[in-house]
């Protein structure tokens, strides 16, 4: 039997296309978002006096194109926009997890004290701002989050503001007045970069040099030393009793005797004048000498002959968790592990330490050994690209349950939820932290992590843009011009009296502009800080602050709607 296919007459075929534009479906709804994406992309990449909208550029062309008439279906919309906020958050909270803990540390603590005072000032801002104009309060929330860029904040404001008052316009004003305050949020955030360093005449280069020889002196960042053996008590020790004593304070990885490298076993013994090749933290290097013997920096040392370096991605599921002691490695092998790099940091490995899927190993041995090694700890690309579903899902699923779980907050006439924002921030970082559950392993490339962040922003910001796009420009003319500013002053009063106190207690420029950008959840503020230093202190701050801003501006977005009802 054969099968026939008959095109339809041209007129008749630009006519379905014509109606799928003009129509309000699913497929024209889909289509709008796809355009709305595209334009939105290419637009954020367009410089303007060395500064880029970046994904925000995708709000702004849902405007645009929701004012030239695109015709949306609600509901679709709606799923959209909240599956978008929830891939946004929980692909963030997994990324920020594994640091979170460490990041309160030094000055961690005091970062998150000034980004709380920046969400509280931005929220008493707001409150002032209700009272003493009589904002709707669906357009003050709007204003609020729109004011410090804070999208996720906005989801969650429209969950209780639909869940309360079940009215879509007022879940639509809410983002119109979001979208209204939005540009000067983005804006107002380098403008005040950028006033404190005029203000303090602050050297940008010296900011960085300083934050640089802060790290490697402080932090602990890892170093490649080598300690001559002179402490007689060491003399007949095995290698097994000297990592014990080193732990925490210097990682073996090959021992200079005879005019040649060796790797030692664990029941090989120390000899005076042994040279001990290995790693370890400037905080040590006093404490080193002491129990082993002169310091030097080795620097970049080529490792030649019958040893080698390699590194090796663990990909080993069934050993994954397992710490190096149990794993054995250097049990089995002439080989050491030297370092673990894992989400972006360095690791200093202990036995007890434990390993998981995806971290990348240094090891050092023979190199008849490396490649033993490399296979037992995996070392598969393919293990590493294959995605790890069933984890995402179950760990969405929890966040979805811990955010409809309804809390009463004193003072509120309603009760609070996180949200689909909250709920799934929260299990992310807590899934984050742990890496791992039993035999659940919650690892995601950052590849596939990138992906899904900018995948969920860029659909939430589109059916935010095509949403608000309507009734915009009408807004606008109509007063809108107030809600500018209104956000103005939400915007820039919190960021600079903070600004200038952070500086005043002499915390790093860099540092500062991270913690800016972070307490606004603000990404482009971030790529422009970046592009004023090649260094991690906008980066490290950034991500010290962004969960427990991330998890404030949610909470007291919907607060805000909540004390007004």
């Amino acid at each position: 039997m054969r099968i026939y296919f008959r095109l339809l007459p041209f007129k008749q075929t630009t006519m379905g296309i014509i109606n799928l534009f003009s129509q309000s479906g699913t497929p024209s709804t889909l289509l709008f978002l796809s355009l709305v994406g595209i334009s939105g992309i290419l637009l954020g990449k367009i410089k303007v006096f060395n500064i880029k909208l970046g994904i925000a550029g995708v709000l702004f062309t849902g405007l645009l194109i929701g004012h030239l008439g695109a015709r949306s279906n609600a509901e679709t919309l709606h799923f959209v926009k909240e599956f978008g906020l929830i891939l946004f958050v929980y692909s963030i909270g997994l990324d920020v997890g594994p640091r979170f803990l460490s990041s309160l540390k030094s000055n961690g603590l005091k970062l998150n004290l000034l980004a709380v005072g920046i969400v509280v000032l931005g929220f008493l801002c707001a409150i002032g701002l209700k009272l003493a104009f009589d904002i709707p309060t669906p357009v003050i929330t709007g204003i609020m989050c729109g004011a410090v860029t804070n999208t996720p904040g906005l989801g969650a404001a429209q969950q209780v503001i639909q869940e309360q008052l079940s009215n879509p316009q007022l879940t639509e004003l809410a983002g119109m007045a979001y979208a209204v305050a939005y540009p000067f949020g983005i804006i107002g955030i380098i403008l005040t970069m950028l006033i404190i360093r005029g203000f303090f005449k602050i050297k940008v280069q010296k900011e960085a040099e300083d934050f640089s020889n802060k790290v490697s002196g402080v932090s602990g960042k890892l170093e490649a030393v080598n300690l001559k053996v002179s402490n007689q008590a060491l003399e007949g020790k095995t290698i097994a009793f000297l990592r014990e004593t080193l732990s925490g304070e210097f990682v073996l990885s090959r021992i200079f005797r005879n005019n040649e490298f060796i790797i030692p076993e664990e029941d090989d013994t120390i000899q005076t004048e042994d040279v001990l090749y290995g790693v370890s933290t400037k905080q040590s290097f006093n404490i080193l000498e002491l129990k082993v013997g002169k310091l030097e920096k080795t620097g970049d040392l080529n490792i030649t002959g019958r040893l080698g370096m390699r590194h090796v991605v663990f990909t080993n599921k069934k050993l994954a968790g397992k710490t190096i002691k149990e794993i054995g490695i250097s049990r089995r092998f002439p080989v050491n592990i030297t370092r673990i790099f894992r989400f972006g940091s360095e690791i200093m490995p202990s036995e007890n330490d434990s390993v998981e899927f995806g971290d990348t190993i240094r090891i050092v041995g023979k190199r008849k050994a490396l490649d033993e090694v490399a296979k037992l700890l995996g070392n598969s690309m393919k293990e590493l690209s294959h995605p790890n579903i069933i984890p995402i899902l179950i760990g969405i699923f929890a966040g979805v349950l811990l955010g409809s779980i309804p809390f009463a907050i004193p003072g509120l006439p309603a009760p609070a939820k996180l949200g689909l924002a909250g709920g799934p921030l929260l299990i992310a970082l807590f899934l984050g932290h742990k890496g791992r559950i039993g035999k659940l392993d919650f690892y995601m490339t950052p590849g596939a992590n990138l992906f899904i962040r900018e995948l969920g922003i860029i659909l939430f910001l589109a059916c935010v843009g095509l949403g608000a796009g309507k009734h915009f420009v009408e807004t606008i003319i109509n007063g809108g011009y107030m809600w500018m500013a209104y956000g103005v002053a939400i915007t820039a009063i919190p960021i600079l009296i903070i600004g200038f106190t952070a500086r005043f207690l002499k915390f790093n420029y860099l540092s500062i502009c991270g913690l800016l950008a972070g307490s606004m959840t603000d990404p482009p503020a971030l790529e422009f800080a970046n592009s004023q230093a090649p260094v991690q202190a906008q980066s490290t701050a950034y991500a010290t602050v962004y969960p427990l801003v991330m998890f404030l501006r949610i909470l007291l977005a919907q607060a805000l709607v909540l004390i007004f009802l």
